[in-house]
């Protein structure tokens, strides 16, 4: 099983980022979808998920600046991120689960906000 994430980088304050995640070795349609991610010093915490029926979770902090989307056919989910802040710095994991057991990560993808 393979996560790859890929998008991350340095923005701006107020800026945009599309973390794309391309994943192989699972059934795609069957898992719920997701992103986390984890500043220094702080615990991994859930950005946004997305069921196989398409529902979305997002968490609190996200505020509507974030959307989450998949793409059954192509085995990818995408984070599209706006209006970033500073306090959005964190590598950002991608993660596939289904029925809890079944849970895999990516590798990571760093994503700075800065000026």
């Amino acid at each position: 099983v393979q996560l790859q994430a890929s998008g991350g980088g340095l923005v701006q304050p107020g800026g945009s980022l599309g973390l794309s995640c391309t994943t192989s070795g699972i059934t795609f349609n069957l898992y719920t979808m997701g992103w986390f991610r984890q500043a220094p010093g702080k615990q991994r915490e859930l950005v946004a998920t997305i069921t196989t029926d398409g529902i979305t979770n997002y968490a609190g902090f996200v505020e509507g600046r974030f959307t989450i989307f998949r793409d059954n056919a192509g085995s990818t989910v995408t984070l599209q991120m706006n209006s970033l802040k500073p306090e959005d710095t964190a590598v950002y994991f991608c993660n596939a689960n289904w029925r809890v057991r079944w849970n895999y990560w990516g590798q990571g993808t760093q994503v700075t906000v800065s000026s």
